[in-house]
């Protein structure tokens, strides 16, 4: 196992860095990659405990703050120019956090764009798991796990340190500061942030733009594909961002 580890997908002249949620991996990514490897570029890192990432040796490794620093890696050894970041679940969560680290000590690389699908700015009004006793969060991560339909998933261990250390974030305070173009996507179905977290989202960011996928839950990335692949070929003609 490594540190970092880091999968880049397609040849295409936009750059898309994008993170997974709290259970998944880079794979939960793939599929749109793979249809967008024309158009863009995509570089996937897996966070601590997922892939070939080495596992975290304590729950302070799991923090936001210590994703961001992943992500912040990730930017300065695979990125050269313009580049979108783009989050799924909690990694959207993990964004935030990177745009809030930039605001406390800037000089790290910005975005041009963010996209932001089936998030929430409330981790704290998410119930993905409740609160319990180890063994039965653990049970819990199993039975979620099984319920995305995750094809690859992380550590569950990892994954009750990284809940334990996220569930009371609140980070709307933040969305009135970003100041890149945003797209936010989110189903209509989605039970494990509702589309309410979406529209927070979006209402909150200046000017950002919400596509809601109709019928769609939490798993977009995979149930939707061709539909949001053919809403960022609109958005991102072929040419760098």
């Amino acid at each position: 196992m490594t540190d970092d580890d880091v999968l880049v997908v397609g040849q295409g002249p936009v750059t898309v860095v994008a993170v997974h949620g709290i259970q998944g991996t880079r794979g939960a990514w793939s599929p749109l990659a793979e249809q967008l490897a024309d158009r863009c570029t995509f570089v996937l890192p897996n966070l601590p405990g997922r892939g070939e990432a080495m596992p975290p040796a304590a729950a302070q490794a799991c923090s936001l703050e210590a994703y961001a620093q992943v992500l912040r890696r990730t930017l300065s050894t695979h990125v050269r120019g313009p580049f979108v970041l783009a989050g799924w679940s909690m990694g959207v969560s993990v964004v935030l956090a990177y745009l809030a680290d930039d605001r406390k000590m800037p000089g790290q690389p910005l975005p041009a764009e963010l996209l932001l699908v089936s998030g929430t700015p409330q981790l704290n009004a998410v119930q993905w798991f409740e609160p319990a006793a180890p063994k039965a969060l653990l049970e819990a991560i199993a039975m979620r796990e099984r319920r995305l339909g995750l094809r690859e998933a992380a550590d569950h261990r990892t994954v009750a340190w990284t809940w334990e250390s996220i569930r009371h974030t609140d980070q709307r305070p933040g969305l009135g500061l970003v100041r890149c173009r945003t797209l936010v996507i989110h189903g209509s179905e989605d039970d494990d942030c509702p589309l309410t977290h979406g529209a927070m989202l979006a209402n909150g960011i200046p000017d950002a733009e919400l596509v809601v996928l109709h019928g769609a839950g939490h798993s977009v990335l995979t149930q939707c594909t061709p539909e949001i692949a053919r809403h960022l070929r609109e958005r991102w003609p072929a040419q760098v961002v």
